[in-house]
């Protein structure tokens, strides 16, 4: 029976902090190790085992597999009320920390490839995109919109095309200092206009402070992209409209090269998963090719 492998699963100590750590983060294996300093191969068979018992799923990217446990499954319960059991053990919470600083080194690597490629970053967003303008997408579905967030504004160039239309009131957030300098340097004075630092995934915005967000080319940069997306979710009013331009999954890491970012894209399923399971509901999908045999997939979504 099924109930008596997971059980088997959750009874050594070691799985059940790999369980509790993964229900908290997305790791790859070498994450891992740092995190439960074991050696792979240990890490490895307790992977497997939890695998196995359907407690955890992983997906591949590049060179790297990643783990998290299973957001959907029958088993959901299962894993909440081990993770609830566990929440207060003083080792899982030093566990907890030392993951942390894990995605804060992902982080800080995306933070040194802007600081060098902020000037210069529209010219590399053109070897990708070719004559493919994303903000063109965006702006037929903003127009009912009185206030809108470009979240991961970058060098302001949607925040520069929206300023001509109306007396939209904008907002642009981006981690980069010197992205947001390039921003500054881009667009004009406006009181309709205001620029904030911060993380994506803890944005500098109130509750239900915009009717309309979007994200364009980002979310391949964010370390935990579902806190993004829940971030969203917080900072739109009610009805209002998530906007979200990224790559389709592909296995290019050279690209990475040339725009950064953490992940190689992502499939229609995680975007999709990732919007239901915060309450969005997704209300239209489709893909435009461009260059480098790359997808940009957009999604419509609404709260």
């Amino acid at each position: 029976m099924e109930i008596i492998k997971q059980f088997k699963a959750l009874s050594d100590p070691t799985r059940l902090r790999l369980l509790f750590i993964l229900e908290h983060f997305e790791l790859n294996v070498n994450e891992i190790v740092s995190v439960v300093n074991m050696v792979q191969s240990g890490v490895s068979r307790h992977l497997k085992i939890l695998l196995d018992a359907g407690l955890l799923v992983s997906r591949k990217d590049g060179s790297f597999i990643y783990y998290t446990t299973n957001k959907n499954g029958d088993n959901r319960k299962l894993i909440v009320l081990a993770c609830r059991q566990l929440k207060d053990d003083p080792g899982l919470q030093e566990d907890l920390a030392r993951t942390k600083q894990c995605i804060v080194m992902r982080k800080n690597k995306s933070r040194r490839f802007f600081r060098n490629a902020a000037p210069r970053w529209d010219r590399l967003k053109r070897k990708v995109l070719g004559d493919f303008n994303p903000n063109a997408v965006f702006e037929r579905h903003l127009q009912d919109a009185a206030i809108i967030a470009d979240l991961g504004c970058g060098t302001g160039e949607m925040l520069a095309t929206l300023l001509g239309r109306g007396e939209k009131r904008l907002i642009g957030v981006d981690v980069s200092p010197e992205m947001l300098e390039q921003a500054r340097l881009r667009l004009p004075e406006s009181r309709n206009l205001e620029l904030r630092i911060g993380e994506l995934e803890h944005l500098p915005m109130c509750e239900q402070e915009v009717d309309a967000a979007l994200m364009s080319m980002v979310l391949y940069h964010v370390s935990e992209p579902e806190r993004a997306i829940r971030e969203v979710y917080r900072v739109l009013s009610p009805g209002g409209v998530f906007l979200l331009v990224d790559f389709l999954k592909h296995n290019q890491e050279q690209i990475k090269d040339t725009i950064g970012g953490v992940w190689l894209g992502f499939s229609r399923q995680q975007i999709s998963g990732w919007l239901d399971r915060t309450g969005f509901n997704l209300k239209h999908i489709e893909s435009y090719p461009v260059e480098k045999k790359l997808t940009l997939t957009f999604y419509l979504a609404q709260k």
